[in-house]
Formats: structure tokens, C-alpha cells, sequence
């Protein structure tokens, strides 16, 4: 069994947090996280009525053991304190909200991991808001889409984590085009020993992978992108600005690489985000490169006790049947 956090473990953060006067009163676990445990603590005896705990405490990693981080790498898992704060950074000079801290430890002498108390923005997200109350979406949308304008112009000719190349570090492979189709082949790999379905078209799903990438120019500079920026992941505060969560894995890379994530998860509602000026070519290897990726990751996540199974079997599915689409033909070849 899982040891998650329990309120007698959180108490005494949230009252250095938010003064000795503070007193939790509940916690609930919010749904969703993989790599770390995130909780709403409601509080008496301060000027919040709640916070949010982040803790990268390993039993709130969901993961299979052998897919830990390695900030060399962009696609690497990306969890902890050190790349939370340096991405907070990042965005926060960029003008882009993103939760206030309230505390940051990674002394482990407060709590026994990586652990920081921020805002508690909201319990809406973007996500929730486009059935709920479209007027005040439509309005974070905007505001989501001048902070992605921020971000993607800005440009380095580095690729990386942030953490890393704040560190002065240089990250693995020779361009985000080549990781890209690494990472996609050994998803492929990895999908095929998973799914029949996938097996039966290996081949050429290969084949196109590597046409798709021949047709790929160099490119000298690259923007900051989020990595997994769906509508889940923005917070609306009370002002009905957007604000980013679950920050650590923003690095700088191909904005495509962005662009497809948003086309798939903001659907009907990506034109607002969408720009000029992308690369085709890049948007084609990326969107197969990521449907192979969330074919491959969900079935992996799923060979460990991730409470949430049936949200991760549609994610794969749904891909699957994205990924085949995408093959010259179809997936019979005609």
C-alpha cells in the first residue's frame, strides 16, 4: 500500500507556510497526478481559506521504476523542486501567471520529500469552464493564448529543460527533430509488444516516421514551450486570468512540438491559439511522434497501481486510432 500524505503530515508546512496561527482542518488528494501528490489543505486561522501542496514524495509517483529523469534529456520525466522553481522562473519573468509560492523546501526536515505550498488559484479549470460558463473560458482562452505568444517568441538557439540550461548544461541528441524521432521509435517499439493492432502495421508506421523526418530543414533557434499545455493544466483565477500549472517539464524546443499537444487537446477551441508560420513538416512529424507517445506512455503508467485506469485505456485508444489514421492510406493500405 501507498503511504500518501495524511493531514498530520501536511499540518505543520501549511502553518509555516501561512503563520503559527494557521490550523489545517481537511485534505483531499486532487485526481490526475502521475509523479506527484497534489493537495487542497482548507485552513482556519489565516487570511486563505485554502492552499495547495505540491509533494514529489516517491510513493506519490505512479511511474514503473526505470523511468526516472534525466535533465539532459527533454522527454525525460521531469519532476521535483529544482525544475518546479526554475520553470516558475522562466515563466515569471516572461510575465506568465503561474501559482505564487508560498513555501519552497527541499531540505527534506519540514516533510520527507521535495514539497512547496502555493495559492490555491482555483477549482476551475479551463477544461471544466468550456461546458460550464463558455463566456469566462473564451476570456482565459485569450489570455492563455498572449501568454503562449510570450513564450514561443521567446527564443534561444539552446534546446533543453530549463533546469538545465539555467545549470549552463547542454541537452542530449544533435536537434528536437532527432529526438523526436528517437523517442517516437522506441514508442513504437513499445506500443507494438502492447497492441496487436500496432504490431500489424510496425512496418510502415516506421517507414513513415523516418519519411516524415527526412523532410525536416535544421533550425537554429527555438522557443519556450510548456510540453503538455491541455486545458486541464490552466487554472482561471478570480480576475479570469489563465494561469499554468504542473510547470516542470517546460523547456525550450520546436514550438510545433506545442502546437500539436494544443491541437489535440483543445480541439474545436485551437484556432485561437493557433499562429502562422509553423513549420507542415514539423507539425507532421510531431503529431505522429506524439500520438505514438500517448499510445506507449498511458499502457506503461498502467503496469503500476495508477488508481485512474479507465482515463488512461481511452487516452491510449483514442491515439491509437489517431496514429493508424495518420498512415498513408489508412491502416489496411489502401
Amino acid at each position: 500500500m501507498r503511504e500518501l500524505a495524511e493531514i498530520e503530515d501536511l499540518s505543520g508546512l501549511v502553518r509555516t507556510a501561512l503563520g503559527p496561527g494557521c490550523r489545517a482542518v481537511e485534505v483531499d488528494r486532487l485526481r490526475g497526478g502521475s509523479r506527484k501528490g497534489v493537495y487542497r489543505v482548507r485552513v482556519d486561522g489565516a487570511p486563505l481559506r485554502s492552499v495547495i501542496v505540491y509533494s514529489w514524495a516517491e510513493a506519490e509517483n505512479f511511474w514503473p521504476a526505470g523511468h526516472g529523469g534525466d535533465t539532459a534529456d527533454p522527454f525525460a520525466p521531469a519532476s521535483g523542486l529544482a525544475p518546479f522553481l526554475a520553470a516558475r522562473r522562466s515563466l515569471d519573468g516572461l510575465g506568465v501567471r503561474v501559482p505564487r509560492i508560498l513555501l519552497a523546501d527541499g531540505s527534506r526536515l519540514r516533510h520527507p520529500a521535495d514539497v512547496a505550498v502555493v495559492e490555491d488559484v482555483s477549482a476551475d479549470t479551463l477544461e471544466s469552464l468550456f461546458a460550464s460558463d463558455p463566456d469566462r473560458a473564451a476570456a482565459a482562452l485569450g489570455d492563455l493564448a498572449s501568454m503562449t505568444d510570450r513564450m514561443h517568441r521567446h527564443r534561444v538557439a539552446r534546446y533543453g529543460r530549463v533546469d538545465l540550461l539555467e545549470r549552463g548544461g547542454t541537452a542530449s541528441g544533435v536537434s528536437c527533430e532527432q529526438l523526436v524521432l528517437d523517442r517516437a521509435l522506441r514508442d513504437l517499439g513499445e506500443a507494438s509488444a502492447r497492441d496487436r493492432r500496432i504490431a500489424a502495421v510496425d512496418g510502415r508506421l516506421r517507414d513513415r516516421l523516418h519519411g516524415l523526418a527526412a523532410l525536416v530543414t535544421p533550425r537554429a533557434e527555438h522557443g519556450l514551450v510548456h510540453g503538455e499545455l491541455g486545458p486541464d493544466h490552466v487554472l482561471v483565477d478570480a480576475a479570469g486570468h489563465a494561469v499554468l500549472i504542473d510547470i516542470e517539464g517546460v523547456m525550450h524546443f520546436d514550438v510545433e512540438w506545442e502546437h500539436v499537444f494544443l491541437r489535440l487537446r483543445f480541439g474545436a477551441h485551437y484556432p485561437v491559439l493557433s499562429r502562422p508560420g509553423l513549420d507542415p513538416r514539423r507539425l507532421d512529424l510531431y503529431a505522429l511522434a506524439l500520438h505514438l507517445s500517448l499510445v506507449a506512455g498511458p499502457l506503461r503508467l498502467l503496469d503500476g497501481d495508477f488508481p485512474d485506469r479507465d482515463a488512461m485505456l481511452r487516452i491510449a485508444e483514442h491515439n491509437l486510432g489517431e496514429a493508424l489514421a495518420l498512415l498513408p492510406g489508412g491502416p489496411d493500405g489502401r
